[in-house]
């Protein structure tokens, strides 16, 4: 088992930045366990389907949505159990719940993004 936990949401205005964080904990985390994991980044407004934002495998390579390449960066702390998504030149379209996800359907419970003047 794995429980995630984020954190770092808020309202910002457009063109700013936020860091996202995500906690690991639970027996599948720990020890070496949570390095073992590919970490995710999804988000999702109401009414649409959630959708990966960025991905950081195990070694370390990154992958991102077009729509954030360039803006948000992910990366990860296994000795803290802690993935980030650095987030900057938000724009309103950015506005959502982002939540971290790993392994087959380990998901947190997603913390609020509003991007707004």
């Amino acid at each position: 088992q794995v429980q995630l936990v984020e954190s770092g949401g808020g309202l910002v205005q457009p063109g700013g930045s936020l860091l996202l964080s995500c906690a690991a904990s639970g027996s599948g985390a720990s020890g070496s366990g949570f390095s073992l994991y590919n970490m995710e980044w999804y988000r999702q407004v109401p009414g649409k389907q959630r959708e990966l934002v960025a991905r950081i495998t195990t070694g370390g390579s990154t992958n991102y949505a077009d729509s954030v390449k360039g803006r948000f960066t992910i990366s990860r702390d296994n000795a803290k159990k802690l993935v980030y998504l650095q987030m900057n030149s938000l724009k309103s379209e950015d506005t959502a719940v982002y939540y971290c996800h790993c392994g087959m359907n380990y998901w947190g419970q997603g913390t609020q993004v509003t991007v707004s003047s």
